[in-house]
């Protein structure tokens, strides 16, 4: 008897216990969906199977699980948590239900290991609604969630768009009696930086070091949380925030490694700061923090954008002289600067280098100097160079014959053009909307109006083939062309082929319409983008200014100067161009622009 109560007491433990913990995981409320109440069957098979429905499905997954359900015994628990461990780390998730699905039929249920692995697989899906249902599987089976179960609903989470949710959710993590680690801590940071929301990151940092994190005492973030947290700051922009943490982790005595001194460099290379990257790459030398590939490819890559292409050589020498083996993307990244420069002669010497070194060169390799050839209209040496690739058994990309494209109709060859992108097909690469893109620019740069006209007839029959991007660029080339009537009426037309209009699209049509004199209409329409949720930006008003400033409609330009300081946008040199015109053809403007300070400021300095 005895015995008894004691079961009935651990179960009615463990059942208040589920349903204690199960409060913290109710499914967000926009994630909810019509299907929620299947999800909520006690029935953990019927759970996922009437949601997935995977029989039948060919895969060497599926394969290996049968072999597998054939042995007597059957494998251990660990076996097929093998199996599905590494579909998922091979991304093949769609796959991996698959072999889910066939396991429930055979009444194999997963163990808390395998129903991790499922979680997060949901969660890479983005699908979330699932993710939460193996969360009650979890709790109704006995399972404690841990920082990994939370870690991967974070994850899910950030990548579905919902950060709030994830920053809820992490905050719960104290009331079931869990303490954040760093690696959950990370995801959450990386999270929110990756969706646009790195102050809220910020505020959670400090919030975390200020704090007791639960039973486990405070939180000690380590060297991984903060590589990653910076090097998501630098990403988004946010430099000096990225150089705040990184004195922060010094003074907390976390030693920076050359992942992290990478990230924050690259972070300065972005920001054109050559002396803050340069000081920072001695700094990590002197401390006996050895540099890697990435490191040099780094700045390798900065100093050839600044046409300082012999020093990235220099630094190659170096590299190689401390042991490191350059891979493909260092000498990719030279090449492309050299070609930068027009040193196509040094590109070449340098890529056949390579190959007497015993370096790979790859399909990048190849359209760097293809690139750099057509830039330079030397067309030959770069169909030659393309005809190599297919010899030696490399397979183009859509890069490779996007780039051929471009150059070949630069250089008004448009037969030559035509020839190359009939061969996209017989190597099986699918022509991308860049390609259409660069097709439609070259047919009317060059005159071939009707071929333009006709391929964007094709595009269209074909069901999803237009988008923004392809009808921007026959706008462009109408009005280019002087057909003012059909570039209005291809333009009227868009959202009728379900294609929104961005800025770029009004920025054409107000060009075009300034040009031809429609003033008129050029500033009715510029009025009509805010309504049509695609407020102008700075490039905007400074074409409509443009336009009328040429009028000589000098109030009228003053008026829109006004209208952007109201809004605050700044402004860039080439709106104080314009207004340097204003005032040199009428000193009248300089009193009228003292009322814009901004705008007073930017030509005082421009005076000095």
């Amino acid at each position: 008897m005895a015995s008894r109560d004691i079961a009935r007491q651990s179960a009615s433990k463990l059942a208040l216990r589920t349903v204690e913990l199960s409060k913290f995981f109710v499914i967000p409320s926009d994630s909810a969906s019509s299907k929620l109440n299947v999800h909520r069957n006690d029935n953990p098979r019927k759970k996922f199977k009437q949601e997935e429905h995977y029989n039948g499905v060919n895969n060497d997954g599926m394969e290996k699980l049968n072999e597998m359900l054939r042995l007597q015994p059957l494998p251990p628990p660990s076996s097929f948590n093998t199996l599905m461990g590494s579909l998922a780390k091979s991304k093949k998730y769609h796959d991996l239900l698959a072999v889910f699905d066939r396991m429930l039929e055979v009444d194999l249920l997963p163990d808390y290991i395998g129903l991790h692995i499922l979680l997060n697989c949901y969660c890479e899906m983005k699908r979330m609604v699932l993710a939460f249902a193996v969360v009650g599987v979890i709790l109704k089976r006995g399972y404690k969630p841990n920082n990994v179960t939370i870690g991967s609903l974070i994850k899910g989470l950030c990548l579905e768009g919902k950060a709030v949710d994830a920053v809820k959710l992490f905050r719960k993590m104290h009331a079931m009696g869990l303490s954040p680690n760093s690696h959950v801590s990370s995801i959450l940071m990386n999270g929110l930086c990756r969706t646009g929301n790195s102050e809220m990151a910020l505020v959670l940092h400090e919030e975390n070091l200020n704090k007791e994190m639960g039973s486990a005492g405070r939180f000690y973030p380590n060297n991984v949380y903060y590589g990653g947290f910076i090097d998501k700051l630098c990403k988004e922009g946010l430099v000096a925030r990225a150089k705040e943490m990184f004195l922060e982790m010094e003074t907390k005595g976390i030693q920076a490694d050359v992942v992290t001194y990478g990230a924050l460099i690259h972070g300065f290379c972005r920001m054109n700061d050559w002396e803050q990257a340069n000081e920072l790459f001695n700094q990590m030398v002197e401390r006996g923090i050895r540099p890697n590939v990435v490191t040099f490819s780094i700045l390798m890559d900065y100093l050839c954008k600044i046409g300082r292409t012999n020093e990235a050589n220099g630094l190659l020498d170096l590299l190689i002289k401390r042991g490191e083996r350059p891979d493909s993307i260092t000498f990719n990244t030279l090449i492309d600067g050299y070609c930068l420069e027009g040193r196509t002669s040094d590109a070449r010497d340098l890529f056949l280098s390579m190959a007497a070194k015993g370096y790979e060169r790859d399909v990048q390799t190849y359209n760097v100097l293809i690139n750099g050839y057509c830039k330079c209209q030397r067309f030959d040496e770069a169909k030659s160079l393309f005809e190599e690739m297919l010899r030696k058994e490399l397979k183009p990309t859509a890069v490779t014959f996007n780039t051929l494209l471009t150059g070949l109709f630069v250089g008004s060859k448009v037969d030559e053009a035509r020839e190359i992108y009939s061969k996209m097909n017989d190597h099986g690469i699918v022509p991308e909307s860049s390609t259409y893109s660069i097709l439609l620019d070259g047919f009317c740069k060059n005159g071939y109006l009707k071929d333009a006209l006709d391929l964007f007839q094709t595009l269209e029959d074909s069901v999803g083939k237009l988008d923004t991007r392809i009808c921007n660029s026959l706008l462009d080339g109408l009005w280019k062309a002087g057909e003012i009537v059909r570039a209005t009426q291809l333009f009227n037309k868009l959202p009728d082929m379900g294609v929104e209009p961005c800025l770029y699209t009004y920025g054409i049509m107000i060009n075009g319409l300034c040009k031809a004199g429609q003033l008129k209409d050029a500033h009715e329409l510029f009025l009509q983008m805010e309504g049509r949720g695609c407020p102008p930006d700075v490039v905007a008003f400074n074409t409509l200014m443009h336009g009328f400033c040429n009028a000589g409609d000098t109030p009228k330009v003053v008026e829109f100067l006004r209208t952007m300081a109201e809004k605050k946008l700044k402004p860039d040199s080439y709106t104080m161009k314009i207004v340097l015109e204003l005032i040199q053809k009428d000193e009248k403007c300089s009193e009228l622009l003292e009322l814009i300070p901004d705008f007073a400021q930017g030509v005082e300095g421009k005076n000095n």
